[in-house]
Parts: C-alpha cells; structure tokens; sequence
C-alpha cells in the first residue's frame, strides 16, 4: 500500500462498508420489531402498566396522595394516568383516572399539589382526585394474587 491512491481510498471504502453494515443491522432490527402488527405495538409500549406491590402502592398512596403517572410522550392529559387507593385493604380499593377535570378538555393537564390528593387543573382551579376524568373501559387497575398491581391501558386509543 504504497501508493497515495490506494493508502486515500482504503480507509473512505473500508468507512462506507461498516456504515453501510450498521445499516444493515438497524434494517434487520426494524424488520424484526414489525414482523406482525399488533405484537410490535406490544413489543414497544406493552399495553399493561407493572406498578409494584399493592402494599408498597398504598403506602405510598396514603402517605403522599394519589400517584400521578405523568405522560412523558405528549402534552395531554389523556395519557397521564392518576392511581387512587381507597380503604384499609391493600388489595381492593384501587382506582384509575385521567389526569384532567371530567367536566373539562384532554388539553388541560392536572397538577397534584404533593402530599394531598388534590390537583390543580390548566385553569387554576383545585379539585380533588374523584373530580378527574374516569377512564374509558378497558382501562383499570388489575391486582394479582392480592399482591402485585398493574395498570390494563388496553382500552386507550391513539390520538
């Protein structure tokens, strides 16, 4: 490799080739995440939410007020989900909200004022958490085994 030709191009080849390798493989990814519709949405957001124990989750619900799971993927309130637990049993008791007013727009997020379970809304106003907008069906809480707690969002739809 003497010559100034071959020494300039060796490396410029040899860059496209793994480039073009690396492509290749973020392909067969892409290819292998979409090989049938409705597992790859399951693959990439599962449509079941893992909270944790019921105990650990009405601990922290009773302490601090009802836990708000903020949306981090839009600016709506239909994706933020509000989880309230009522009752001295762990395992019972648990409800699921939007985080915006029932009587008010997807648009208007809550705002939990920490340690209450009271939030306030885009307009300024305090409501309670039994103030928000229920979920539609398809969309609860699920406690297993009267000991683990997850979120079913199989009923929320794309907007």
């Amino acid at each position: 490799m003497r010559s100034p030709l071959v020494r300039a191009l060796l490396p410029n080849v040899g860059g496209i080739v793994v480039l073009g390798l690396i492509g290749l493989m973020l392909w067969g990814f892409a290819a292998f995440i979409s090989r049938d519709g409705t597992a790859a949405t399951q693959r990439l957001a599962p449509s079941n939410l893992r909270v944790g124990t019921v105990q650990n989750a009405a601990d922290i619900v009773n302490q601090d007020g009802p836990i708000l799971l903020a949306d981090l993927a839009t600016n709506r309130g239909v994706r933020t989900i509000v989880l309230d637990h009522t009752g001295d049993d762990p395992a019972v008791g648990w409800v699921v909200y939007f985080g915006y007013p029932a009587d008010g727009d997807e648009d208007c997020i809550v705002e939990q004022i920490i340690g209450t379970r009271e939030f306030i809304d885009c307009d300024g106003n305090t409501l309670d958490v039994s103030e928000l907008a229920p979920p539609p069906p398809g969309v609860n809480p699920v406690v297993e085994n009267s000991r683990l707690l997850s979120i079913d969002l199989s009923g929320v739809t794309e907007n």
